[in-house]
């Protein structure tokens, strides 16, 4: 392990160091001095300096390289491959591809593909594809990565973890989202924050100019819970803990979901939800029940809603586990296992207090 962390370090500085050394050497003297880069169809090389095009390869416009470790070069035009670095001193366009990481000094059209991260300093057009992090200035295109997705002004992000951006048009995360203003769509596995999004989707979205709430409610069951509502003025997330007080051994429960604002007239809206609540007593058999909720809501004042409405639901119940809080079935059925399904209508009721 230890091994391995003086190579990876190694490989970052040298990075680093290329970057610094061909920038001081010729390419931004080339660009400041307005003279054209000189073309060359192929580069081939181990690493810089050691290619065909030496220690001007800032100075070169390439057709096609390709680099045993890491190459440089000062515009790529078709397909640049390397075995772990490309840094590109001006601007790309086709393909670029590494093992580890593309570092662009200015502008990248197309595609770049990385095994660990992607860095463009400005403008980033295409798709960009990394294994943990794409970091750009401006993002006109598509960024998916594994972990991470940073950026100024971000077009679509794709996160397996995460992604940040001050505006952005679409984000989608596996666990978190961070924004100034999204203009489309903000989903997240958890957790979407922002100043403005009209359409987050995700279990909990801090919404500056949203609505935030804590529910107090109960249905049929008597399954009570304490839930936040957290979104925009559209779209919102449900997360909740509570108790059953119905059945004969103690239940805790939970829920999350999603819901929607439809405005009827002031102070008047219909809130629609899908959830799902799982009961149990932390031992042996499982409680879930999915259910669609109509909620006709009455505001009073800035603070605090009432709201009660029909559900339609459906119940999985293993080893008898809360079978007997509903009998009034318009479909069930009971496995061989003893695991049953069911389907009906209910009710639920409860206040929102803003804060």
């Amino acid at each position: 392990m230890d091994f391995f962390k003086i190579i990876t370090f190694t490989l970052i500085a040298w990075v680093i160091h290329t970057d610094a050394h061909a920038q001081t050497r010729t390419g931004d003297q080339t660009r400041m001095e307005g003279q054209p880069l000189k073309h060359s169809p192929v580069h081939i090389g181990l690493i810089y300096p050691i290619s065909t095009n030496g220690v001007q390869a800032p100075a070169y416009s390439n057709s096609f390289s390709l680099h045993a470790f890491g190459g440089v070069s000062g515009v790529e035009t078709g397909v640049a491959l390397a075995g772990f670095s490309l840094v590109i001193m001006d601007s790309s366009s086709g393909l670029q591809a590494s093992g580890f990481a593309n570092y662009f000094h200015h502008n990248a059209g197309g595609t770049q593909l990385a095994g660990f991260m992607n860095i463009i300093r400005d403008t980033a057009a295409g798709v960009r594809a990394a294994g943990f992090m794409n970091a750009t200035g401006v993002s006109k295109g598509v960024s998916m990565a594994g972990f991470i997705n940073i950026s100024w002004d971000a077009g679509t992000q794709i996160g397996g973890f995460m992604n940040v951006a001050g505006d952005a048009r679409t984000q989608i995360g596996g666990f978190m989202n961070i924004a100034r203003k999204v203009k489309g769509v903000q989903i997240a596995g958890f957790i979407n924050i922002a100043d403005s999004s009209d359409y987050p989707i995700g279990i909990v979205n801090i919404i500056r100019n949203g609505e935030k709430s804590m529910s107090l409610t109960t249905d049929e069951t008597l399954t009570s819970l304490v839930t936040l509502r957290s979104g925009s003025r559209k779209l919102y997330g449900i997360f909740g803990v509570g108790y059953n007080g119905k059945d004969k051994k103690d239940l805790y429960a939970w829920e999350a979901g999603l819901g929607a604002h439809f405005n009827i007239v002031p102070h008047l809206r219909l809130n629609t939800e899908l959830v799902s609540i799982g009961l149990t007593d932390f031992k042996s058999g499982d409680y879930f029940r999915g259910s669609f909720r109509l909620l006709p809501a009455l505001r009073l004042g800035h603070r605090v809603e009432f709201f009660a409405g029909p559900t339609f639901n459906y119940i999985r119940s293993e080893k008898g586990k809360g079978a007997g809080l509903v009998t009034h079935y318009v479909w069930s059925e009971k496995e061989a296992s003893g695991v049953l399904h069911g389907l009906y209508f209910g009710a639920t009721g409860g206040m929102n207090i803003f804060f």
